[in-house]
């Protein structure tokens, strides 16, 4: 079982930190120095700071309350294209590539972008009996047919409405025809070269739709029970700071080749395309959900000597209370003992709080 890494600042290190809290409170007057107005009250345990010094150490607060947590695994992921939105653009027609407009992979490529000319006989053949459907005229249910099925061969064979038209008001028969992307993505993989003789259906170009991917998680044996097809996880991928939920789409039902990994996948939407394909990621699977009485992580101090928490005891007054956690979710942590629903605790600012008692001279215990 992988837990959320607990992160201990021991003494020493806490010690260090007096020297940007009192350089925070510089913007203090004379009047209001930080050795004046920083005292250590009756109990050693307990700091009162001045207005001035609680804004510029950015102090604050928050309520303890019940929420649902659970137990939470770690999984490490990663990114990976969406399969079901990869698309094969194929030959229409046999004959010879003349042209490949694009011959790289890694580009965007548009909808209606120009991507390969073939010459082909099959498709100059096509463009006569189309001319000659025109010459014929359209009167007559049989011309008519004649016309229309001269058409819909030309498009069955990949040629657009507008080429069709092009052709119909020119009368000129293209010994060369380019063919245009019928979707928008990322080149993955360039199958063909210019000179190439290819019979209709060979396939030229790997499309890739990024604006969705995939994330696809590892489970060791021993997590393959914790998580199931439809369950909610949670997603954070490397260099990003947010994390958000999904939703698991599939569990495979195999191991990978010669290992003893299987995967699970959730499907993610990349529509400012900030993801890539191949990014490393980390999915939280929470099981056994219940409600605890939770704090944020950042409001937790842990030393080798237990964990602890300011309690907002009056206007700007702190007091240092041990406390017992328990189980530990992405961004939170369960108190067991030591706090109740409704008290009021310092978050944001709580280590340096931890770093100026123990400059003033706290005992760095509390019962």
């Amino acid at each position: 079982m992988k837990k959320i890494l607990e992160t201990k600042i021991g003494r020493n290190a806490l010690l260090a930190v007096p020297v940007i809290f009192h350089l925070l409170m510089g913007g203090c007057s004379k009047k209001e120095s930080p050795v004046s107005q920083v005292h250590a009250a009756k109990s050693s345990n307990v700091l009162m700071l001045s207005e001035s010094q609680v804004r510029l150490a950015n102090i604050t607060t928050q309520k303890a309350t019940r929420l649902m947590m659970g137990e939470s695994v770690i999984l490490n992921a990663r990114l990976v294209q969406d399969e079901d939105r990869t698309r094969l653009v194929n030959a229409r027609v046999s004959g010879r590539i003349e042209r490949l407009y694009i011959k790289e992979t890694g580009r965007e490529l548009r909808t209606g972008q120009p991507i390969v000319e073939i010459y082909s006989e099959q498709l100059l053949t096509l463009q006569r009996e189309f001319l000659l459907a025109l010459e014929t005229g359209s009167t007559g249910s049989r011309n008519e047919s004649f016309l229309a099925s001269a058409r819909k061969k030309l498009i069955r064979y990949g040629l657009t409405e507008s080429q069709i038209e092009q052709l119909t008001r020119t009368r000129e028969i293209q010994d060369r025809v380019t063919y245009l992307s019928p979707s928008s993505g990322v080149i993955a993989s360039v199958m063909v070269t210019e000179g190439q003789y290819v019979e209709e259906g060979a396939p030229l170009y790997k499309i890739e739709d990024i604006n969705h991917l995939w994330v696809e998680a590892e489970l060791y044996p021993g997590e393959v029970e914790i998580v199931t097809q439809g369950d909610p996880v949670s997603l954070k991928v490397a260099g990003q700071e947010r994390w958000s939920q999904v939703i698991v789409t599939f569990v495979s039902p195999q191991y990978r080749a010669n290992s003893q990994v299987t995967i699970i996948r959730a499907a993610i939407a990349n529509n400012n395309r900030m993801l890539k394909p191949g990014m490393a990621a980390q999915v939280i699977v929470t099981r056994d959900e219940r409600k605890a009485l939770a704090l944020p992580l950042d409001a937790v101090i842990r030393e080798e000597s237990g964990s602890y928490v300011f309690v907002s005891k009056d206007t700007n007054t702190f007091e240092r209370r041990a406390v017992t956690t328990g189980m530990e979710g992405v961004d939170r942590v369960e108190i067991t003992s030591g706090l109740q629903e409704g008290d009021v605790i310092a978050v944001t600012g709580a280590y340096l709080l931890q770093s100026e008692l123990l400059l003033k001279g706290g005992n760095g215990h509390s019962h």
